[in-house]
């Protein structure tokens, strides 16, 4: 597709880009008084089975990554016309869903700025090493990528990470405002967490509030994950990288089942996102049905997905992901390793 092509294309999208107050209030209804209501059924259910509690809050946890589909589309501007008004209900769903409002749109607007660009990696997106970067790395770095690209890691201490730690601290060249409103939710949240273990004990707050924020938590890295960790996915260096090719070619379709699509607030439709961010979430798959190009982007389903499990390295020179399997034989030989062939070597002659 030509540059004038991908230039209309977005032009194309431009019409859903209005957000709407009574859809916008509508989906606020269907989401966050729900989520406090299983919170509540969860509580009462502890009296009946712990795997019901359980059950209750695996479910609350789809909810709470639906609210934060809302604080996300908060921080593009997208959920409401008023600044100010995306402005509260981001900080206030960014305390439910334990996200700091004003720092996380920062990042994120650098993150859609700069996805697929391989000279301006580092801020809001997955850590991706090139294949070259790899093999030129030290062992301790390799150590760390394979150890953060891990499964276990990645969606196991992910979320426990995400949560406690780097959403609690500013960054270091924060302004003003962005510091005051992470100092404000995350004094929030202390207050809140602090009145609800008050009224139904320390115990059953962990119970019922761990599983949800771990569940939500992993499934909210996943999704990010899989939509732009992809087979064919989009990098260019800083001089090839274009904005719309990377948006089009470097985000991916995910089609969920209807249900998983309303629970994820159509963020499926991540290459319509990514292509015009101004597009409020209950506005995606119209603008994904009625524009026929959008409709070639690549599409993942939930089998498929999975795939991306084995994709840790990109392979410049193929424009594709591969395994670090794929890649052993480029290492270079430990020191180690070359004594023992040099004593192999030696005992042969001899």
């Amino acid at each position: 597709m030509s540059n004038q092509k991908l230039a209309q294309l977005k032009k194309s999208v431009a019409p859903f880009e209005k957000s709407d107050v009574q859809t916008s209030i509508k989906q606020i209804a269907n989401t966050i008084p729900p989520f406090f209501l299983l919170w509540f059924l969860a509580y009462q259910s502890l009296s009946v089975s712990i795997w019901l509690t359980l059950a209750l809050a695996v479910v609350a946890a789809g909810f709470v990554v639906r609210i934060f589909i809302i604080f996300h589309d908060c921080t593009h501007g997208s959920f409401f016309k008023n600044k100010k008004a995306n402005s509260v209900l981001g900080t206030i769903t960014g305390i439910i869903t334990m996200f700091p409002y004003e720092k996380w749109k920062r990042e994120h607007s650098i993150h859609h700025a700069t996805s697929g660009n391989l000279d301006k990696r580092g801020t809001g997106d997955v850590w991706v090493m090139t294949v070259d970067e790899y093999v030129a790395a030290s062992f301790k770095e390799r150590l760390a990528y394979r150890l953060y690209r891990n499964p276990l890691v990645m969606f196991g201490l992910g979320p426990l990470y995400l949560f406690l730690i780097t959403s609690r601290i500013n960054r270091k060249d924060a302004r003003r405002k962005e510091r005051l409103n992470t100092y404000l939710i995350n004094v929030s949240i202390i207050v809140l967490y602090a009145l609800v273990i008050w009224t139904v004990g320390w115990q059953a707050f962990l119970i019922i509030q761990a599983p949800i924020l771990f569940v939500a938590g992993a499934l909210g890295i996943w999704l990010f994950y899989v939509q732009h960790q992809f087979e064919d996915s989009y990098f260019e260096d800083e001089k090839e990288w274009d904005y719309v090719k990377a948006a089009v070619d470097g985000s991916s379709y995910y089609k969920l089942p209807k249900i998983l699509q309303w629970v994820t607030g159509n963020i499926g439709y991540h290459h319509v996102h990514h292509l015009s961010p101004r597009v409020p979430n209950y506005n995606l798959e119209k603008a994904h049905e009625t524009t026929p190009p959008l409709q070639k982007a690549t599409t993942i389903t939930m089998g498929t997905s999975l795939q991306s499990i084995r994709f840790r390295l990109y392979d410049e020179n193929r424009k594709t992901f591969v395994s670090f399997n794929e890649v052993k034989h480029l290492l270079p030989k430990s020191k180690a390793n070359v004594e023992i062939k040099k004593r192999q070597t030696s005992l042969q002659g001899k």
